[in-house]
């Protein structure tokens, strides 16, 4: 059986695939002229279709007793967590492209490690080594992403697939008419709701500690409030139907998989371990979406993407091995503090018949 640090990395690495397929299926739906309103009312549905019946058997016997400060705190993770992290992220994916997104993402992780510093849930220790190694490895993670957007360099691998096809390759491209700018400003948003929601939950799980009945209430208040917002602004019926069987997978894929398995995955690494290491590794899913796009898509793949992924992985690294050299001197400083009269009671019960230092004879 795997130790549970095991399981909590290669969680967070399934994350990153489940976030990177999101990018991929999320930019075909909008290609198909899907409701920007509407999409994450279906979407969040399914989520609590899988995670409202988890959550009551599997946390039925544990499950704390609601009160109304814990609702107050489930609605406010919906509003930021859910409408308003997806619906800037939609807005954002609309007006620039699936990679683009994807790169803007990399700051999650330094606002993240930012706000919980601030807030006391991670510790940083500047003159020490592990607090050293944990602000480099966050700086070499987002530098890595950052490289692999914006550094391609001499082509290290062109596919021979005949996987791909044009009308792909063109939802992957940077299509014209778009506002690159205003995208950039709804995606900066959409990364400091994330950062934000992921701090929140730190919160929330010390104070109740059911992870997936959070995440299943959290779910329904981002339904009720996307619910609100299209019944009020939607007004063409026809957007609440389906009009293609890429918008039925993508609201599925998006449902099932991103906001309601990886959602589940995301707070229990949270309550696991903390709001820094669950973000850090989201740079990876910027090289995810880069090898995918290559080998299914038939992109090249550039020398910025070697050089991205060597700073990401070691970036992991160094977080990671902060963080256990921070552990490790936490258990060293801590010392079992003695009783009062240890020493006395010890001194009774003392074999020694000759006294440490003779008496000299005058």
């Amino acid at each position: 059986m795997m130790p549970e640090r095991a399981n909590l990395h290669i969680a967070l690495t399934f994350l990153q695939f489940c976030y990177a397929g999101n990018h991929i299926f999320l930019r075909i739906a909008l290609d198909t002229g899907v409701s920007k309103l509407i999409f994450p009312v279906y979407r969040n549905i399914t989520a609590l279709v899988l995670l409202g019946p988890l959550a009551y058997f599997s946390e039925k016997k544990d499950r704390p007793s609601i009160t109304s400060y814990c609702v107050i705190h489930f609605f406010l993770l919906g509003l930021v967590g859910i409408t308003m992290k997806e619906g800037f992220y939609l807005l954002g994916l609309e007006n620039t492209s699936p990679t683009f997104a994807a790169a803007t993402q990399n700051s999650v992780p330094a606002l993240t490690f930012l706000m919980a510093a601030l807030l006391r849930y991670e510790s940083v220790h500047f003159n020490r080594i592990d607090g050293q190694a944990k602000v480099l490895g966050v700086l070499a993670s987002v530098g890595g992403a950052s490289i692999i957007t914006l550094y391609k360099g001499p082509v290290i691998y062109t596919p021979h697939l005949a996987l791909h096809q044009e009308q792909y390759l063109s939802i992957l491209g940077d299509a014209t008419g778009k506002n690159w700018n205003l995208g950039g400003i709804y995606l900066f948003g959409h990364s400091l709701c994330w950062s934000g929601w992921i701090v929140m939950q730190t919160f929330v799980l010390e104070n109740y500690s059911a992870p997936l009945t959070v995440s299943a209430f959290t779910c329904f208040f981002g339904v009720v409030q996307f619910l609100t917002i299209a019944a009020f602004f939607e007004k063409d019926s026809k957007a609440w139907q389906f009009n293609s069987s890429e918008e039925i997978y993508s609201v599925l894929f998006s449902g099932l998989v991103t906001s309601g398995l990886a959602s589940a995955i995301q707070i229990w690494t949270i309550g696991k371990g903390g709001p820094v290491l669950a973000s850090i590794y989201l740079p990876l899913q910027t090289l995810l979406v880069a090898l995918m796009a290559s080998i299914v898509f038939g992109e090249e793949f550039f020398l910025g993407g070697i050089i991205g992924a060597f700073l990401i992985i070691s970036g992991l690294y160094l977080v990671v091995w902060g963080r256990s050299q921070e552990t490790k001197f936490v258990k060293e400083v801590i010392v079992p503090i003695e009783p009062k009269n240890h020493w006395e009671e010890k001194s009774d019960g003392s074999s020694l018949t000759q006294p440490l230092i003779p008496t000299q004879s005058s």
